[in-house]
């Protein structure tokens, strides 16, 4: 759905000014306020207040008038007591021996996707194709529809292949994608094969995103959502957003910066992040597809 609404606003930002574009964002914002004053609020968390009788209503408004959510119920009842009964980390204990893999699986996989260039990438995709001598309106397009593929091959493919197969094909076509790109503008600075830097960039630019969408966009929220023990999930998925958030945030500050510095120098940067990324998926990120929290626990505490 993110990919989805990515891709309608590249495709309808190149016929509407930008304004426009701002303000037709309003209409998803205001239907999101407005559905908040009707869904119900989590089972869960008023299970873990106390709050038996609207506990019981939000699950049984989410799951129907009349279905049996006895079971259900009893299963959170179960879970919220389990959970009551575990230690509660502050923060700095995350770091801790029997949390720092988990920690750093989950915060490293934010690093690498983030880090990598997307935003930056995302963000000025325009002047990156006019830059090349690409048309900016077809480049958006295409690039737009191609991640909504993409995206969709890799939702079909998550259990099936695995999360870390996914994870090293995105990464290596990462990689790939920034060299493509790299080389397009190194041929356009050094006035050499000018003919050929449009085609490069374009194929570049598609192989990243294609990669991207793949596998790095959406497997590091996956896995962070599987690797945390209950009673950190909701302080370490914190911290992970958190470090994600700000990865985004640097990234598409730095990229006009590294661009200025070097065009082709700046996606060289990312491709070696990039390999990086590589090399930390396959030396700390587990398999994760199949196996419970206890296995993984057992496995990554191995």
């Amino acid at each position: 759905m993110i990919c989805g609404a990515v891709s309608v606003s590249f495709v309808i930002g190149n016929v509407l000014p930008w304004r426009t574009l701002a303000l037709i964002g309003l209409i998803p914002t205001g239907v999101l306020l407005l559905g908040l004053f009707i869904i119900p609020e989590s089972p869960r968390w008023l299970a873990k207040r106390g709050r038996g009788k609207e506990f019981e209503a939000a699950l049984r408004t989410l799951r129907g008038k009349d279905a049996d959510i006895s079971q259900e119920a009893d299963e959170i009842q179960d879970y919220i007591t389990s959970l009551e009964q575990l230690p509660k980390p502050k923060l700095l204990e995350l770091f801790q021996t029997r949390y720092l893999r988990s920690v750093t699986i989950g915060i490293g996989l934010m690093v690498c996707q983030q880090f990598g260039g997307i935003n930056g990438i995302c963000f000025y995709l325009s002047s990156i194709f006019e830059l090349a001598g690409f048309s900016a309106f077809a480049g958006t397009v295409i690039y737009a529809c191609l991640q909504i593929v993409i995206t969709g091959l890799g939702a079909a493919l998550i259990d099936k292949a695995g999360r870390k197969p996914l994870l090293l094909i995105s990464g290596t076509g990462l990689v790939a994608g920034c060299i493509f790109t790299a080389a397009a503008f190194y041929l356009k600075v050094h006035e050499v094969g000018l003919g050929a830097v449009p085609a490069l960039a374009l194929i570049g630019i598609l192989v990243y995103i294609g990669s991207f969408s793949l596998g790095m966009g959406a497997v590091p929220w996956v896995v962070m959502s599987e690797i945390f023990p209950i009673n950190i999930k909701g302080l370490a998925g914190s911290v992970a957003t958190l470090v994600n958030w700000f990865g985004a945030w640097l990234c598409s500050y730095t990229f006009n910066f590294l661009m200025s510095w070097s065009s082709y120098g700046t996606f060289i940067v990312y491709a070696a992040i990039n390999a990086v990324a590589i090399v930390f998926i396959i030396v700390v990120v587990p398999e994760t597809k199949g196996k419970s929290l206890e296995e993984l626990q057992a496995s990554i505490n191995a």
